[in-house]
Parts: C-alpha cells; structure tokens; sequence
C-alpha cells in the first residue's frame, strides 16, 4: 500500500481548516475515495492560556460567546489537520494525482504544509501520532 499523510498548519484560521474538511469530505463522497483518504484534527493549546489568571480565563471564554469573530479576541491555538493517502500499489497515479493537487487547492495553498512519504524516517512516528488521534 502507497501511503503519504500529508500535515497543514492553519494556525488560528478556523474557518479555513473546516472548509479544507468539507473540501475532502467532498472529494472522497464524489470520487468515491471511502477510507482512501482519512483526515483528522489536532489543536495544540497556546502555552499563555494554560498559565494564565482565572479572571483572564472567564472574561476570554465570555468574549468569544458573546464577541463571535469581532473585537480583538486571542487565537484559541494552533489547528493542524492531518490528511492520509491510503491507496494500493496498482493505483501510484492516482495517489500521485492527488500528491499533487491537494497542497494547490485553495484552502490548502494557505497553510504551511508538510508531506510525509512511506519511506522517509519521521514516517512510522508520523504515523502512530495519526492512529493516536481521534
């Protein structure tokens, strides 16, 4: 099996990483891909709200249910989204294809990206952390 996971930093960008879920979610209803192409999030916390003040704590929570995406509101971390490719031998240009076309799609072509191939060294890491996730 041809497998890569390829790993997008949206930074605080919300908005851009649910429509890079919709945007997959899409493609693997239309192309009929099923678990060809998996996608997970993780949100790492910013290390200033773990160590800061109760009251700070509540006015921030407050703020952003009243305040929606108005005022001057503080990131609620980094959104990094994992996508993995999990095609079979005999499909090496589709899976290439799609290498390809993802990172130039335009909720993708926003983001840092990083791609992690089956061979490469941080893979069988990369890997686990991505089974590790729900």
């Amino acid at each position: 099996m041809a497998q890569s996971i390829l790993i997008f930093d949206f930074g605080a960008d919300e908005d851009a990483a649910q429509q890079a879920r919709r945007k997959v979610e899409g493609w693997k209803q239309g192309f009929r891909l099923g678990n060809k192409m998996l996608l997970k999030f993780v949100r790492e916390d910013l290390p200033e709200q773990e160590n800061g003040d109760d009251s700070k704590d509540s006015d921030t929570k407050s703020k952003k249910k009243s305040g929606g995406k108005k005022g001057n509101e503080e990131p609620a971390g980094r959104l990094r989204l994992f996508l993995r490719l999990d095609f079979s031998d005999h499909e090496k240009i589709s899976h290439q294809r799609w290498l390809d076309r993802i990172p130039e799609e335009e909720p993708f072509k926003s983001a840092a990206s990083e791609t992690v191939r089956q061979g490469d060294a941080e893979f069988p890491k990369t890997s686990e952390l991505f089974e590790s996730l729900d």
